[in-house]
């Protein structure tokens, strides 16, 4: 599984489509399509011109939130908020070979998320960011080693955790020396999407 992931930005679907594709042409191989408040069939439409485009680019393409959508264009899967839909029913729609997250923010939640069990963990946020509305509580570097020590305290294997919310490349040494697997990105590569090369020197 890749170790870095691009959460699309972008308040219009212009802006949206504009950043995968710099994204994508600066070498992203993951891009989780989020949008969030758009209107539905401008969201459908991004979504059916990333799965495209990520096809042509032998990217993974997975949706956030709608199971229904990504089934539709055939995405390689979604991304699940604690309120979405269940990892359960999501597997019931889309098959057992589709890519299926789940967001945490708790050790009960990263629990929850093992036992249903979805394919990769994001947990987060580890600061404050603004591409989120509602942000959950700040974990911190300090709450993802707990985290981490909590599971290995209960000697379960340490599933693919991604850190989420407001990370940056500088943090990238101490979550890897922490345990996390990979890290998906949002504001960094939006604003500076020739990093991603720097991203996956280090990823690797």
């Amino acid at each position: 599984m890749e170790k870095l992931q691009y959460i699309s930005q972008g308040f219009t679907i212009e802006d949206q489509e504009l950043n995968i594709r710099k994204a994508l042409d600066n070498g992203i191989k993951w891009i989780q399509v989020r949008w969030k408040n758009a209107p539905e069939n401008e969201f459908i439409k991004l979504c059916e011109i990333s799965k495209k485009l990520c096809s042509d680019h032998q990217t993974l393409c997975i949706i956030n939130d709608h199971v229904h959508i990504a089934k539709n264009i055939d995405a390689d899967g979604v991304h699940l908020g604690l309120k979405d839909t269940s990892i359960e029913i999501a597997r019931h729609i889309l098959g057992k070979n589709k890519i299926i997250g789940g967001t945490a923010n708790t050790i009960s939640d990263v629990l929850q998320r093992i036992n249903e069990p979805c394919d990769y963990i994001g947990l987060g946020p580890l600061r404050f960011t603004s591409t989120k509305e509602q942000l959950s509580p700040i974990l911190g570097f300090e709450g993802y080693e707990k985290i981490i020590s909590d599971l290995k305290a209960k000697s379960l294997e340490i599933p693919k955790i991604f850190a989420i919310g407001g990370v940056v490349f500088e943090d990238l040494e101490l979550l890897q020396q922490i345990g996390i697997y990979g890290v998906a990105i949002s504001g960094q590569i939006t604003s500076q999407p020739s990093i991603i090369n720097k991203f996956k020197t280090v990823l690797q």
